[in-house]
This record gives structure tokens, sequence and C-alpha cells, in this order.
């Protein structure tokens, strides 16, 4: 592969007056070197990312760059222009000017070349080394860093300390010594110990600050900021550790490092990866040319607001982000990845059942025998809009399947594994395998790439693994799979599992009434929960059975059992509740209604021996009740919102309400146990115990 820049592409005379001239200028030379395929191609892209963000950087830099796929390798060329040229520093105009082009593919070695020359610019002795080159060649040698030339420039800088330490030396001897004294050697000292490690203001450990640096292209910007905040930081006695978000990929910064750290630097200008990871810090959130700039003044305003106690509450992290953290068991991986995949599924299980649905609660169960809408439809019929409702409800869950296995090997193997997941996703649903089929083809699907990932790769090939060779190869890996190897027998079980659902009837459905309304409400919306549910919505859509629907009831209606029963309980007997709670439970009786099962989290979190028992309790109770009362719901949500789409509604509701009483019921009378123990039995008649002694009596209990 060709030298990134040769003496053909400097230019020490660029004559441009504008940022686009001096673009074209030197654009021109990598066309004439074959770098370059297509010249007004390019420079719109050129334009196109300055269009972004100015890049000109303080300093007299110009740095415009950018990938296109009219680059044939990485290439940059260097210009130098005696008038300078305005690309939008704050300081003036440019006389230095790096025109970098990256192809679309760029492999991460040639990156990593040009994220080491972003570094370079921050350094004044090698911008004072191009601005005093007298020749394109040796121009050329210092942007590439080779040997020979940083040999030249260690005998200039030593000559010029020589010189320095001459004239101090005759400084020295004209006036008699004066500038010696007792503080010289340690002072020299304490500055070499600050370039090496950096110590706190008193002595001490030195506050500590992790940063990242992001920019839309992730070549320049990214890493230029990343040096000038590590540069200000020696300067200040302050150890600042960065992670770069670049084009490179990043690796990201040991979680001993986040914890340990005081402070946090965001100076990007595309969404930070894993942000949450940095929550409850002292956090400075600003544009990466501020990284750039002004990096003293960022790191003086952290340590400002680590002075004042003000930290970020941070954003919750996707499921997908906290999958698989290091050092996490097999099995809780195994938990966060199929939690990844269910998260994501269901909005579009919402969104497409409840359309369904609401299809056939306007035209009937025979609107899933209409024509298309696209060839047929009358805007004054009712049947026609049902049509609609239900045709583009059938079409958004029809995503729940390929949507499931993509996010599960997503969060196995980050983006790599969404081809994958969605290809082995779709073949699950071509081949009638359901929801087991998706969970199935996701996990294949991410240990597949994963696979793929640990190969070691030449350098040449690594530009085009991600959107081609791992798309590739683990999609076909997966196909072939999932159609002639597990596919067939996860279909057979999926048909089977339909089959006994709707055999079920008398005890055996009101047992497994019982269990789906047990796995509800033991953890309040966590995994088993959720397991629960996904296993109801997997048997949703056109074609469910009679056995499908009637287990979506039995889960919906037990899901809704905890937090109406902690409403009640909080209505009939406040007192046993604290005031917090009295409010929760207010909340509680909308949360309930509508299914959401984690409005009793507040009440479990406090109370979780009391709780959860009692709430699996109600939930045994409503699950059984309407399995055996044949309730079914094409709903996958909803609560009360949907009962006209429920079949035996009456006898819905009424196992709701006798799952609410019994779990309601069992929290007050635990509650009032606890409160009537022993321990805390009010005095014997005629026994006079003051209110002062009641009280002391009442603080060992308090305390245990």
């Amino acid at each position: 592969m060709s030298e990134m820049i040769t003496a053909d592409l400097v230019d020490l005379d660029l004559s441009a007056d504008t940022k686009e001239a001096a673009a074209r200028s030197l654009a021109e030379r990598m066309v004439a070197q074959g770098r370059v395929t297509d010249l007004d191609g390019f420079l719109a892209d050129v334009a196109a990312r300055e269009a972004q963000m100015p890049t000109g950087l303080d300093g007299g830099i110009g740095i415009p760059h950018c990938r296109s796929a009219h680059v044939t390798e990485p290439t940059l060329a260097f210009g130098r222009a005696a008038q300078g040229i305005d690309f939008g520093a704050a300081d003036g105009p440019a006389d230095l000017v790096f025109l970098i082009a990256a192809p679309a593919g760029a492999d991460s070695d040639h990156l990593t070349i040009l994220s080491s020359l972003a570094r370079q610019l921050m350094d004044a002795e090698f911008t004072g080394a191009l601005r005093s080159a007298d020749d394109a060649e040796r121009a050329a040698a210092l942007i590439r860093g080779d040997a020979e030339v940083a040999e030249q420039a260690d005998e200039v800088t030593e000559a010029a300390e020589a010189a320095e330490a001459a004239e101090a030396a005759y400084t020295d001897e004209v006036t008699g010594g004066l500038t010696e004294g007792p503080t010289d050697g340690p002072t020299d000292e304490r500055a070499g110990e600050r370039a090496d490690e950096p110590t706190g203001e008193d002595g001490g450990t030195p506050f500590k600050i992790v940063a990242v640096t992001s920019c839309p292209t992730g070549i320049a910007h990214t890493y230029m900021a990343a040096e000038s905040l590590e540069n200000a930081g020696r300067e200040a006695g302050v150890e600042v550790v960065v992670e770069t978000q670049g084009s490179a990929g990043f690796t990201r910064l040991d979680p001993a490092v986040v914890a340990a750290a005081d402070g946090v630097i965001f100076a990007h200008d595309v969404p930070v990866r894993d942000k949450e990871r940095f929550a409850g810090k002292p956090t400075v959130d600003v544009g990466v040319k501020a990284g750039i700039n002004r990096p003293t003044e960022l790191i003086a305003e952290v340590r400002g607001k680590a002075e004042r106690g003000e930290v970020s509450s941070g954003a919750a992290a996707a499921p997908v982000d906290r999958a698989g953290d290091e050092g996490d068991s097999y099995g809780t991986k195994l938990r966060k990845w199929l939690m990844s995949g269910v998260s994501y599924m269901v909005p579009f299980v919402a969104a497409g059942g409840l359309l369904i649905a609401l299809g056939f609660a306007i035209g009937g169960y025979e609107i899933s025998e209409a024509q298309s809408v696209a060839e047929h439809f009358v805007w004054t019929e009712a049947a026609s809009w049902a049509a609609l409702l239900f045709q583009v409800g059938g079409l958004a869950f029809s995503f729940l399947v390929p949507v499931l296995a993509g996010y599960i090997a997503y969060g196995m193997a980050d983006r790599p594994g969404l081809v994958p997941g969605f290809v082995g996703g779709a073949v699950a649903v071509q081949i009638n395998a359901g929801f087991l089929g998706g969970l199935a083809a996701g996990l294949i699907a991410g240990a597949t790439v994963m696979a793929i990932q640990k190969v070691r790769i030449p350098a040449v090939l690594r530009g085009i693994m991600p959107v081609v060779v791992i798309p590739l190869i683990s999609s076909a890996v997966v196909g072939f799979l999932m159609f002639l190897v597990v596919g067939k027998p996860i279909a057979s079980l999926q048909s089977g599992l339909s089959d006994w659902l709707e055999s079920l009837t008398g005890a055996n459905a009101i047992i497994l009434g019982v269990i789906l309304g047990l796995m509800m409400c033991f953890d309040l919306g966590g995994p088993l929960n959720k397991v629960a549910y996904a296993f109801a919505v997997g048997g949703l859509g056109a074609n469910a059975t009679e056995g499908n629907l009637k287990v979506m009831a039995a889960v919906m209606a037990a899901g809704m059992v905890p937090p109406l029963a902690m409403a009640l309980a909080t209505t009939v007997r406040g007192k046993l509740f604290t005031k917090a709670e009295r409010e929760n439970g207010k909340a509680a009786w909308v949360l309930g209604a509508s299914f959401i099962t984690e409005g009793a989290i507040p009440f479990a979190a406090a109370d979780p021996l009391r709780v959860i028992p009692a709430s699996m309790a109600g939930g045994a109770v409503t699950g059984a009740l309407t399995m055996g009362f044949g309730a079914t719901l094409r709903a996958p949500h909803g609560g009360i919102f949907v009962v006209p789409l429920i079949g035996q509604p009456l006898l819905y509701l009424v196992a709701i309400v006798a799952g609410t009483c019994v779990t309601a019921g069992l929290v007050i009378l635990l509650k009032g146990m606890r409160r009537t123990g022993p321990e805390q039995a009010p005095a014997k008649a005629g026994e006079a115990v003051s209110a002062k002694a009641a009280e002391s009596k009442k603080e060992p209990v308090a305390a245990a």
C-alpha cells in the first residue's frame, strides 16, 4: 500500500484564498496520484462534512476531511498558505491546511495513523517544524514521522537547549549568581514529577477525570480533543484518561478507572456510547471543538462541579447496552441477552397487537379475510377502516420474532449481530417456528458473530469485515442452521405447544393459570414476568388459537393484580403504610388498570417478604379463575381499556377483583401482624404506662 502522504501531495506555497479553493487545489493533487476517482464528488463530500461543523482549529490549522466512496485509499495532502485561509477558527485564518481523505471502508490501521496525526497537531514543535520546512519531501517525512527526520528534529532541539543553557550560564556569571538558590533543585524535581505523574495541589492524590471524545467522522477532531485534554491535565496536575470513540473503533475505559474518577468530560458531536457508565459523577458535556480549544476551562469547570457536589443523574441504559458485562456468569449474561430481545420486541407487540384487536372490534373476526386495503378501500365504510387497522397491525406484528432474534444477537455481539439475527428471525417466521424459533435464531446469530470476531484477520480485510464479511458468513450459517438443522424440530415443538394449549380444559387449564399468575407476580416486571408475558404474546396474531387467547387473558389479568391490590390496601388501611406509600397507592390505581405491573415495585422494595408472597397468591387466584372461566384476549396490552376485546368480560373482571382482594387482604393481615406483635403489644388493662415509657419501649424494636 502507498504511503499516506508523499512529496507530490505537499504544496508549500498554497495560493488559495478560500477554504473551497484550498480543498480543490489539494484534491487535484490526490486525483493526479490516483487517490481520488471523482474530483467533484469528493469535494461535495468534503463540503458536506464542512457544513456539519467548521474544521478550523486554534493555532492556524485547518483540517478539512471526510469519508468518501470516491477515495481509493487513505490519503493526506498538506498545504502551507502564506496569506492564511479562513476555516472558521476563533483565533483567525489557518496557514497549515491538511486535507484528509478516507475511503468509505477504511481499515483500522490507517485510521489509527490519521488519529496519530491529529494528536501531533496539538504539539507546537511539530507544527513549528512544518512552518519552517524548506522542501516538500521534508514536510511529507515530518508528517509521516520518519525516523531520520525525527533525529534531525532532536538535534535541532538539543542545539536550542544548549544555546539556552549557555545564555543562562552567561547571565548567572554577569549577575553574580543571583538566580541561584536552594529552591531551584526541588522546583525542577516537582516539575518533573508533575510531568510524569500528576499530583494534587496538596501533594496528595491527584484529581482524576475520565473523558470521552467523538466527532461525526471520527478521524481528526476526536483524537485532537483527546490530546488537548491530556496535555491540559498534565499542566494542571490532573490525571486525565480519555476514551476516543472514533472510526477506528474504541476500547471502553476500565470500569475501575471510571469508578475512581472524580469527574467526567464529554467532548462530542455524536452520541456517547454507554453513557450510563458515568452516571452519578460531576459532568461537563460540550462539543468536540471545545475539548480542543479550551481544555483548561473544561477541567476547571468539572473540578468546580465536584467541589459543589453537582452530579449527573445519567440516563437509564438500554437493555442491550447493559448486556454481558465483564464478570457476569454465563447464566446472568444469557438472561440479559434474552431480556434485550424481549424489551425491544414489546413496542412491536403493543402496536401490532392493539391494532389487530381494534380491527377485530370494529369489523368482527371475519375482517381477517378482507382483501388488501391497497386494492380496495372505501372511505365511508367502517369495514375498510377495520381492515386497515388489522392489516397495519398484522405487518407490525410480523416483525415480532425477527426483532426478538435481532436484538438478542445485538445484545451478544453488538451491531454485527443485527443482520444474522433478523435473518434468523425471518426464517423462524417462514417455517412457523414462532417465539421459540426467534429465541434460538438470536442466540445462534450472536454466537456465530462472536466466533467470527475471534478469528485473526489480515489488516487489509478489517475495513470490510463489519459491512461485508461478517453479515455474509453469519447470515449464511444462521440460515443453514435454522432451515435445515434446528428450525424444523423447534417448529414441531411450537406446533405441539399450541395444540396442547388448545386442548387444555378443566383442571389442566387452571393449573397453567396458577403457574402463569405466579410468574407474573414473582418479580413484578422482572425477567420471570417478561418470560411469562413473552410466552403469551408469542401465540398472538391473526391465526391465534383459542388456547393462545386464554393464555394472554390470564397473563394480563394476573399482571394487573399487584398494583391494584397495593392501591386498595393503602385506601382501606392507610395507617399501615408510610405517607410516601399512600401517595404511590394513588398512582397504583391507574398503573394497575393499565397493566403496568411495575406499579407495585415501590411497595415490594420497602417490604418484600410481605408484598411479594401476597402478590403471588392474588396472581395465582386470578390466573386460575381466568383460565377456568375461559376468558380470551386478543390485545397484548391495555388493561381494563381493552375490556370490549375480551371474551367473557364480566367474568374476567371478577377474576381480577378476586385476585386484588386476596392480595390486599394478605398484605393488610401481614402488616397488621407486624404492628401487633408481642414486642409491640399495647399495655395490659389497668397497667399505667406513661407516654414516655411507651416510647422508650418501642425504640429497641425500631432499631432492630
